[in-house]
């Protein structure tokens, strides 16, 4: 048998294959000389009736916030390219249905945490358009209008 950390690991990795999302979100911004921000987010989903168990993964990671929403749900997010990266790395091994989300959002914070956006090249800017793009192929749905080639202008990568 494994031990508590694999067991607790193996239980989030799932908990987050069934009703969690991996989201790398690109924010419009005009105070910056790229004009967009990135953010990585974990984000686990439970009907408020039955939101102890988001209540017991927060503790087991150590980080996050939950929130109450509206309709009935609760959530647990963690934000931060550093703390996403790392938690992932930890439940990668466990994770089965987005796994391959999960590997893309660790190469994107992996990327991001090392350098400020303005410091990436053209090649690691294609790179995390790349990955930004695998992630929401792979989520159920996603509300963004985003297109590429509209981060690739954004990002100044147009030829």
């Amino acid at each position: 048998m494994g031990s508590r950390l694999e067991t607790d690991s193996a239980y989030i990795a799932g908990f987050l294959d069934g009703d969690g999302s991996l989201m790398l979100q690109v924010k419009s911004r005009s105070d910056t000389k790229r004009g967009v921000r990135f953010m990585a987010t974990i984000c686990l989903y439970q009907d408020t009736r039955h939101e102890k168990p988001l209540h017991w993964i927060r503790e087991r990671l150590g980080i996050g916030y939950i929130s109450r929403r509206n309709d009935g749900m609760t959530e647990l997010r963690i934000n931060g390219f550093e703390q996403v990266r790392d938690i992932l790395t930890r439940l990668k091994p466990f994770i089965r249905f987005k796994a391959k989300q999960a590997q893309a959002m660790i190469n994107a914070c992996d990327l991001l945490s090392k350098k400020f956006i303005r410091e990436l090249s053209k090649r690691e800017l294609q790179r995390l358009i790349e990955v930004t793009f695998v992630i929401r192929k792979e989520n159920y749905k996603s509300r963004s209008i985003l297109t590429k080639e509209e981060l690739h202008r954004q990002l100044s990568l147009t030829p």
